[in-house]
This record gives C-alpha cells, structure tokens and sequence, in this order.
C-alpha cells in the first residue's frame, strides 16, 4: 500500500546528486572503417567532452586524452568538432579552439595557427591532404567574420580561405570523386531555419573553388543537412513545402524524394545535424518527427518502397547507416538517451552507451501524454507528465502542484526522452508540462513562424492557457503553478510572471531579462535573432520595451530564483543581476546563484547538482511544503528563517 503524504513532499529515490553524477551527454556520431566515434560530455571532469570509440568486439574506449576537451565554440554552441579520416582523426579542442591531429597511438598535434580562429564542421579533402572547415575569424575589429577554409592536415599551420563574403558558413561536403564542394549559407538577419542557400562548386587542380553557383534555397526556404550519395548525386533537406523534407539534386534539377507532412530535419543551433543517411544498398535511411516523436524509416531510390520501422525510441537524431546496420542516438519515455545501434535485416537493437548509469524502477517512472490545447490565438502542444512514486500518493481532497517548463531557443522543442530531471520532479509528487510553444520546431514552418514578432506574446499565451488547461480540468491545483526555463526558456518565464497572474513562482536558468541588451551584448550568430522574434531594433524600440521583463519589474510579484554562469557569453549576468536587484529592492522573495567557470548552460557535476536542489528548496520554501531532502541552504532574500524546512 502507497502511503499518503503531501504532494510536493514525497521522499523520492531519484536525489539530485544521483541526477547530476554517472551521467553524460551523449552527441555527434561518426562511422570509421572498423570502428563507431561518439562524444561524451562529463560532468564528473568539469563539463569535459571526450573522444569515444568502441570496435566490433564491443571494447570501448576514449581516444582523446586526459588535457583535451573536445569542443568548438563557432557560434558559441559549437557542433561538428571532429572528422575521421583514414590515418588520423582531427578535433578542436576547447581551451585554445585549435585544431589538433590525433595520429593513432601518438599524442595530439595542433595544425591550425595559434590566433584567433575558430573552426567547426570538418570534412577530409583526401586527395588535397587538407581538412575543410567553416572558421569563425576573431582576429579582426568588431564582429567575427565567417568563411569557409582549409587546413593543411600534415601540421604547417597553414590555413587557406576558400570562400567568403557571407554572414554565416556551414556544412561543406565533398563530393565522393572530390571535384566538387558543397555548403550552405546565410546573412542578417536572417537565421538558418529562415532562408539558407545550398551552394555547389568545382575544386580545380589547386583545391580552389570555380564555377560556383546556388542549387536550392533563399531568403524563405529553409536548407540542410547537404550529403552526396556514392554516385555524386546530392541530397539535402528543404521546407520549401513547410515541411522539412528530403530533395535530390542531379546537376540540373531538384526533384522531392520524401512527401510527408513531418520534419526530416530540425533548427541549425549546433553543426553536424545528420537526420538521414545512406545505406550503401540503394536506400537512403532517415529519421521524421511527426507531433513531437520521432520515427526511423528507408526508401529505396530506385522503386521508391518504404518502410518505418517499428522501434520503441520516440527521439531518434545524429542518425548513422552502414549496410543493414544503422547507428543514431535513441531515447524514449522509458529509455534515456543512448547511442543505439539497429540491425534491419534481424531488426535487433543494441545500446552501445547509455547516458546515465542510474536506471529508475518502472513504479517510479512518469510518462507523459502528449497533449494539445486552445490557446488565445492558436493551438499548442505539450508533454504532461503525472505525478509517480512506487510509495507515495496525494490525498484525494488534493491536486498536485504544477511545474511549467518552458523550453530555449525559443526555436527548439521538447522531446519526451526519459529525463532523470523531470522524474526528479514527478517522483516528489509535482506535475510537468514541457511545453512546445508555438514557434517550436517539429509541427512545420507555419507553425515555426507563428512566432515571428511574436515572441514574448505567444509563448507566454501558450504556457499560462496549457497551466489553466490542466488546471481546469482538475489535473493540478490552480494556485500551485510554477514555471521554468533555461535561456529563451527564462525569458519566457520572466515574461509569464510579469505579463500574467498565472504563475506562483518561477526559476529563471540564464534568462533573457532585457531583450535591448540581448541586442547589444549577445555573439553575431544572435545577434539579428530578435528582428525576426521581436522587430529590427531601435525602429521596434517600442515592442521591445513592451515585452521586456525588466521594464516592467514592478508587474513580477511572484517569488523568484536565478541560475547564472560566470562567464556566459551568450546571456550575460548582468541580465540576472539586474532583475534580481530589482525583485529585492520591492521586496519581492527571490534568491540568485552564480556559478563559477560555468557559461551557456551547466556542464559541471557540482554545479548541477546544487542548481537543481536549491530550485527545490526555493519552492518548498515558497510552497510551504515538507522538504525531506537533506539539501544546502538558499540564501533567499525578503524570507524569514530561510533555514532547511524539514
């Protein structure tokens, strides 16, 4: 029998310690010859991310050493930060953002001057002995500029330009014979889910770029993912028919090969996206979201026969094939994020490295229903998840509080892949709804662009009317709404409390308080983001004040907690130093944390772990609930006895 206690207070196996260590991030998967590549972000070595490999007998090991980090910070959220080619593998490492040679069994080399200069998104150009990149220049006044170069790989440093005079560079893929080169690009202020052009060019004997011309895209056409198949044909992702689908070029003509109301493709935040892949066998193998779940399919080029295949993963990406055999990221309601490997002759399935090493029981395990509701000028969705606990109930005469997050970007989505953070949550007798907002990614471009102008309206609209859904149709108790969110997703939640009575609390993860300074003090890959969101500024001085948070302060009368990194670059503190003084000099509850070494979302264990149990203090304080845990103190200003309330 379940004993009945409190929501908010049940004693919960899933402890934020246990969330926070034995866990990494999984990303970026490469095939070698003999072996699969994937890297691994740990925050138990300080947000380290590390070179893993593992061979045909199922031996894993990292091939990065200790000193190096894998990472890249072209447009701050990196991606793309290693190739393997036949002799060596090639990586950026963070702390100095060179490009480093990893002969195997040999220490790692830099071969890429030792300057300002950032690179990402490599390909092997064999023939040439060179590594092609996107490079983010930093040497020059004022903004970086971009372009597209390449890198003598036997360590001469030299470092050659190959194309310039765009804004922004990505995804350059050699062609198998390796005579022509394609990539993508875009200028302000436009972002890569807004307009892209795909680019082709002859390499002539120099390696040099002629003949170039624009194959698919523009100002209102959305393309990525660029790769040829064996025999030079190039395939590439479009929303020219709102749907991100996937076309074929053949030298003079683009012509569809999927047709579905479905994404085959997401936002560029990071390089690298792969979503389909070739199988070597005639077929071309992908992944498609289709209401915020994803699915693994093929198509065969030739006849056009598909097949969906019938796995339990909801959340497929960084997708992988090599014959019968197809490697991807994986995760699903009741699996965390793993990298997977799939047999589709025997349709066996293999987890080759799981995320977390901490497994939660199944009577424990929250899963949620993917929901839509009516809001004020539109239909959103969302993922409402339960309160669960193998030993705990809520009183019948009461409804459990709820936790409203609000995702970042704001043009990204929520998936509905076990997350260890939100069981967390569920497990101690709150709700969730993770909400995907109208502007998220996964329902089409229309349903993209419904934020266009229209940030800080409809996002706000869609999570106070999920709350009041819930709400009115007794899932959760009306006066213990709660929200939340990280980046974009914090200034959604300012917003929310400033902008509506919907919420009691809220806890703001290096949120956006003043979209004016965004403007002024974010990196260029933002740094026009909010003429789309919001308008051009200063002509749309007037909608940015209307909608900024900060001023109007005095409208926030609901507690508040702020998480920031030290050296965030893309929201800097003062974002919320400023709204923190402002809760505390009108005596409004609030408490703020800033977390040394840590920047644009939190990489390291300790950091983790504290964030998440002094989010949890804060709402026991604020909620008067029973905290059980045994956590460290908040300092919160404008309480009494801001002691341990157990």
């Amino acid at each position: 029998m379940k004993k009945v206690k409190s929501y908010g207070s049940w004693k919960s196996p899933i402890t934020a310690d246990k969330v926070a260590s034995g866990k990494v991030g999984l990303s970026e998967i490469k095939l070698g010859s003999n072996s699969v590549y994937w890297l691994e972000t740990r925050p138990g070595e300080d947000g380290r991310t590390v070179l893993v490999t593992i061979d045909e007998a199922g031996n894993t090991r990292d091939v990065t050493p200790e000193g190096f980090n894998v990472r890249n910070r072209v447009h701050e959220y990196g991606g793309g930060s290693y190739e393997i080619g036949d002799e060596a593998i090639y990586f950026s490492n963070f702390e100095d953002q060179r490009v480093y040679r990893l002969d195997f069994g040999r220490k790692p080399g830099p071969i890429s001057p030792e300057a300002s200069l950032r690179y990402a998104d490599y390909v092997k150009d064999g023939a040439r002995s060179r590594l092609i990149s996107v490079c983010e220049d930093h040497t020059g006044e004022g903004e970086a500029e971009n372009y597209l170069a390449s890198l003598d790989v036997t360590g001469s440093g030299s470092h050659t330009v190959l194309s310039r005079g765009h804004d922004f560079y990505a995804a350059p893929r050699i062609s198998p014979s390796g005579d022509r080169l394609a990539w993508i690009t875009w200028d302000h202020p436009r972002m890569p889910w807004d307009g892209t052009s795909l680019h082709v060019g002859e390499l002539n004997g120099k390696g040099k770029i002629e003949n170039e011309k624009v194959v698919a895209g523009g100002e209102a056409e959305s393309v990525i993912v660029p790769k040829w198949n064996d025999t030079g044909l190039l395939y590439f992702v479009s929303d020219r028919s709102d749907w991100w689908n996937i076309y074929r070029w053949n030298g003079n003509r683009v012509s569809p090969v999927t047709e579905r109301r479905a994404e085959f493709g997401g936002p560029g935040w990071q390089f690298g996206l792969s979503t389909f892949d070739f199988s070597g066998q005639g077929e071309i193998v992908y992944t498609y979201t289709e209401h915020g779940r994803w699915f693994l399919g093929k198509k065969a080029l030739d006849s056009g026969e598909s097949e969906t295949y019938d796995l339990d993963y909801t959340q497929i990406a960084s997708l992988k094939a090599a014959g019968d055999r197809v490697f991807f990221l994986g995760g699903g309601p009741q699996s965390p994020s793993s990298v997977v490997e799939f047999s589709r002759r025997t349709k066996k399935v293999r987890s080759l490295k799981t995320s977390t090493s901490f497994e939660i029981e199944e009577s424990y395990i929250s899963i949620p229903d993917s929901i839509k509701f009516e809001s004020d000028t539109g239909e959103a969705h969302g993922f409402f998840y339960r309160p669960k606990n193998g030993k705990f109930r809520g009183p019948e005469s009461e409804k459990p509080p709820l936790l409203v997050i609000s995702h970042g970007g704001p043009t990204s989505s929520t998936r509905d892949t076990l997350s260890h953070k939100i069981q967390f949550w569920t497990t101690r007798g709150f709700a969730v709804l993770d909400v995907n907002y109208r502007g998220s990614t996964g329902f089409g471009r229309d349903y993209r662009e419904k934020l266009k102008g229209n940030w800080g309206l409809v996002d706000v609209e869609d999570c106070a009317n999920g709350a009041l859904y819930l709400a009115e149709n007794d899932e959760v108790d009306r006066d213990r709404l709660i929200i939340r969110g990280g980046s974009a997703g914090g200034y959604t939640t300012l917003a929310s409390l400033a902008f509506t009575d919907v919420f009691r609390a809220g806890a703001s993860y290096y949120g956006v308080s003043d979209p004016v300074k965004l403007t002024e003090s974010t990196h260029k890959f933002e740094s026009r983001y909010l003429d789309g969101l919001i308008g051009p500024y200063p002509e749309a001085k007037k909608k940015y004040e209307d909608r900024s948070p900060i001023k109007h302060q005095e409208d926030i009368t609901s507690p508040v907690i702020f998480f920031q990194g030290e050296e965030d670059r893309v929201v800097p503190p003062s974002q919320a130093e400023d709204m923190y003084r402002s809760l505390v000099n009108r005596g409004i509850p609030t408490a703020y944390l800033l977390f040394e070494g840590e920047q644009h979302g939190f990489r390291k264990e300790k950091n983790i772990r504290r964030a998440l149990e002094a989010e949890l203090f804060f709402y026991a304080k604020i909620n008067g609930f029973d905290l059980v845990d045994d956590v460290e103190r908040v300092s919160i200003e404008n309480i009494e006895n801001a002691g341990p309330n157990q």
